[in-house]
């Protein structure tokens, strides 16, 4: 399907916008499973599936308002008072529906419409049987390498950022970074001097970075990261960002996942896997039934 093709369903239209919607979605899905270089490669194929939900999309409103499907009004208030607890209040809300053009009213239709069709998909997947125990075992030994705990790392780093490009600011970026390490070095607390110090929002928080596996941070600030001891203060190190200082404060080597480890997470793939398959065959029955036309 060409890129800017026109899709139809019974003569209207599937929009940008809903196929938009649905990239964002996949492309969210799929970079915590793929490496970017991956993800990139795949954003043809990612598209044609996101025109496809789209379609689906639109035949699951339809068949929600065709059923009548209704939904109860403490449901609507439930979430217009989350999205406006979010903002700040209701005037906040009201201000940011006038924004974009919405009445209260048109809004609450939307919660609706969208409601309806959550009520539809629980209808159509409520049966879907929960996994066993064995077949979780199952899948678990056909893809126990899957479940293997990486290594990784547990850091805080001080980021000094030059002004521009210019030799001299970088010149001036490092000098600061190395009186920086001096002062660690000589037992100034690390946190203290990012909190002071780093151009990295980690600053605020000591320039805690958390546990990070290998493929989270640039191959430089890596490889620095994962060569170091444990207690050591790094040299600096240069990435694109800027100049780095590195304080490595715990490391975990890989190790094998027990079944006991990984159980809920496949219970959860598994029983999403299943309900996603619902509903698939529900949305291919309304496919039949409707007209879709693709309009270069």
């Amino acid at each position: 399907m060409e890129k800017n093709a026109m899709v139809l369903v019974d003569g209207e239209p599937v929009t940008e916008e809903m196929v938009a919607f649905e990239l964002k979605r996949l492309i969210g899905f799929y970079s915590q499973h793929l490496p970017e270089g991956q993800l990139e490669s795949q954003m043809d194929t990612l598209r044609r599936k996101a025109v496809d939900q789209a379609i689906g999309s639109k035949l699951l409103f339809r068949e929600a308002e065709r059923r009548n499907i209704e939904v109860p009004a403490e449901d609507i208030e439930r979430s217009v008072m989350g999205m406006a607890r979010q903002l700040g209040g209701m005037d906040k809300l009201r201000a940011q529906l006038k924004r974009q053009g919405l009445t209260e009213s048109a809004f609450r239709e939307q919660i609706r419409r969208g409601r309806r069709v959550d009520l539809l998909v629980a209808e159509v997947t409520g049966s879907v049987a929960e996994p066993t125990e064995e077949e979780c075992r199952e899948y678990f030994e056909a893809h126990e390498d899957e479940y293997q705990k990486a290594e990784r790392v547990l850091a805080q780093h001080i980021l000094i950022t030059p002004k521009d490009s210019t030799p001299e600011a970088k010149a001036a970026a490092r000098a600061k970074l190395e009186e920086i390490r001096d002062r660690v070095k000589n037992g100034t607390d690390f946190g203290d001097e990012a909190t002071a110090h780093s151009d990295c929002p980690s600053g605020k928080n000591g320039g805690s970075l958390g546990w990070f596996s290998r493929g989270m941070m640039v191959p430089a600030f890596e490889n620095a990261a994962f060569g170091m001891s444990v207690g050591d203060v790094s040299d600096i190190v240069e990435t694109q960002f800027g100049y780095h200082l590195i304080y490595k404060t715990d490391h975990e080597a890989p190790s094998a996942a027990t079944f006991a480890d990984a159980a809920d997470s496949i219970r959860d793939l598994l029983i999403h896997s299943r309900r996603g398959e619902a509903l698939s065959q529900f949305v291919d029955g309304l496919k039949k039934k409707a007209k879709i036309e693709v309009c270069k």
